[in-house]
């Protein structure tokens, strides 16, 4: 399966002539959709979800049960719960986790899901959720508003993929980026791989 990673959390992946894409928030590039067939949401959040350009592309959209977006008529949205099991572009999708990470004093969170995809690539979207099941390819958030760099690095280190790719980077300068880089290759050492946006593995 090949995986192209995008700005921030958007992440394609396209086996077969297959194409599936994750995250297309407002902060990814629009090209990341073309010639899509599905598209995954894992919440609600406009860094992860671009409601109007996800309207005019026609292809499904699945997104947590409890996800509240703005009226797009035109969106032709599947709602998915915890522990569902469902076919997006042919691709098997496991739906997981529940809820947003708490950002900051108990604010108010939001539905998330994780998805794992062909039972290979597990996307937890805003969370930190571990899967019951062995992963292949971990897409790991590296920073957030929600998030310490230690935290990352433990649920890395304990849902123990064979390769990591960091998301949701979008916020960091060069320096940070540099200094996230390391921390994680450190850590995780050949396993862990920086893509940069539009890159390929």
């Amino acid at each position: 399966m090949r995986i192209t990673k995008f700005t921030h959390a958007c992440v394609r992946l396209e086996d077969a002539g297959r194409v599936l894409v994750v995250d297309p928030g407002t902060w990814s590039e629009p090209y990341a959709l073309a010639g899509a067939d599905a598209v995954l949401v894992t919440h609600e959040h406009a860094d992860h979800i671009d409601v109007l350009r996800l309207a005019g592309l026609g292809v499904p959209v699945f997104l947590p049960e409890d996800a509240t977006l703005p009226a797009a008529p035109d969106l032709p949205v599947t709602r998915v719960r915890v522990g569902q099991r469902f076919t997006a572009a042919g691709f098997e999708v496991t739906a997981v986790g529940g809820r947003h990470a708490v950002i900051h004093d108990g604010q108010p969170d939001c539905a998330n899901l994780g998805y794992l995809v062909a039972d290979a690539v597990y996307h937890p979207g805003d969370s930190l959720h571990r899967p019951d099941v062995p992963v292949e390819t971990l897409l790991v958030p590296a920073h957030a508003s929600w998030l310490k760099l230690t935290e990352a690095i433990d649920f890395a280190r304990a849902v123990d993929s064979a390769r990591v790719v960091p998301i949701h980077d979008a916020q960091l300068n060069d320096r940070g980026l540099a200094s996230v880089n390391g921390w994680f290759g450190e850590t995780l050492g050949d396993r862990y791989r920086y893509l940069a946006p539009g890159e390929t593995a």
